[in-house]
């Protein structure tokens, strides 16, 4: 693969050599030249005949213009500037002007490496350090799984610290995830570190829509931090209305795996993918509508949060034991040297 030009900015290993999600699977349609953006890097996403993503950076490496403005021609990235054709790999195999001439070896444009993966795909801009984070359920036949989004944010790490604190249910899903007028006391819970990672031990919430089903359920929810950008929670549900409750299954679970993808420091763009394994499974519209709804109400009010990028040094901002998992994180995160989109 091509080196990141000596000229770009250097992010901290944490981030460079991680894995990040660019793109849904459904977003990215063979034939088409998709332009996106990953901590300020521009990039070009396409599909080739057999089906292959590809990740590259958006950029003609003979005068510097834009991929994604060009076209795709038999499995090629055909430059809009000078028609400079590059296959697969990456390689300029034409150069209209010079038709006869075999192209120069650094002829090249910068590849990236890529993968798909929950239908999602991702990209790592560096060399990979780990895998992909794993999300158990995606393989598992009794979970139906339905990718959300996209959702835009400021903050993708305010978006994700959010998306692991359980006490503003009441407060900004009023009726949906929590009382407004009854809002659940969060007792101590735990939270540990194993494998690189955070977890949590469970913490038990009322929710009136707690999930695709429209039906009230007290929520006991699981949280994981797997990365910088990527977090997890599986949470078991019990039907709390007496005339339901037969629809309900002791081992009815509904879980999200949620990611971030960072386009700049201050502006950020959410998926998720949902899981669950009720009978009946929900529809995609019935999830997507509960998901929808949930993440515009918790846009509204953390684009609000300032400052906008997120403090890692916990003396910034007052905490309380029941942002334990939160404070966690900042600290986690500062331990890894991550700067960029904090301060």
């Amino acid at each position: 693969m091509n080196k990141i030009p000596e000229i770009e900015r250097t992010l901290e290993p944490a981030l460079l050599n991680d894995w990040h999600v660019v793109a849904a699977s459904e977003e990215i349609v063979e034939g088409e030249l998709t332009p996106s953006t990953l901590m300020e890097r521009d990039l070009v996403i396409w599909r080739d005949s057999s089906g292959e993503v590809h990740v590259w950076e958006d950029l003609c490496i003979h005068r510097g213009a834009r991929l994604s403005k060009g076209f795709i021609a038999s499995d090629k990235v055909v430059c809009p500037y000078h028609g400079w054709n590059y296959d697969g790999t990456g390689r300029c195999t034409l150069i209209p002007a010079s038709p006869n001439e075999t192209p120069m070896k650094k002829a090249r444009t910068i590849v990236h490496h890529s993968q798909e993966k929950y239908g999602l795909v991702w990209a790592c801009i560096g060399t990979p350090e780990k895998d992909i984070p794993d999300f158990p359920e995606w393989n598992d036949a009794t979970y139906k799984t339905v990718v959300c989004g996209p959702y835009p944010f400021k903050s993708a790490y305010r978006a994700l610290e959010n998306f692991i604190d359980p006490s503003h249910f009441p407060f900004v899903h009023a009726g949906v995830n929590g009382l407004m007028d009854s809002p659940d006391p969060i007792p101590p819970y735990k939270v540990w570190e194993e494998g690189g990672e955070l977890f949590s031990s469970e913490v038990q919430v009322t929710q009136p829509y707690g999930d695709p089903r429209e039906v009230p359920v007290i929520s006991y929810y699981s949280y994981r931090v797997m990365r910088p950008c990527v977090a997890y929670f599986k949470k078991r549900l019990v039907i709390t209305d007496p005339e339901r409750a037969h629809e309900g299954r002791e081992s009815d679970r509904f879980c999200t795996f949620f990611t971030a993808q960072q386009v700049d420091p201050e502006h950020s763009i959410i998926r998720i993918t949902c899981a669950a394994n009720f009978d009946p499974l929900p529809t995609d519209e019935d999830v997507r509508r509960r998901q929808d709804l949930v993440y515009q109400q918790d846009a509204d009010i953390v684009d609000t949060q300032r400052p906008e990028r997120i403090p890692v040094d916990l003396r910034a901002e007052l905490h309380h034991s029941t942002d334990l998992l939160g404070m966690k994180y900042r600290a986690w995160m500062r331990q890894m040297g991550i700067e960029y989109g904090t301060v």
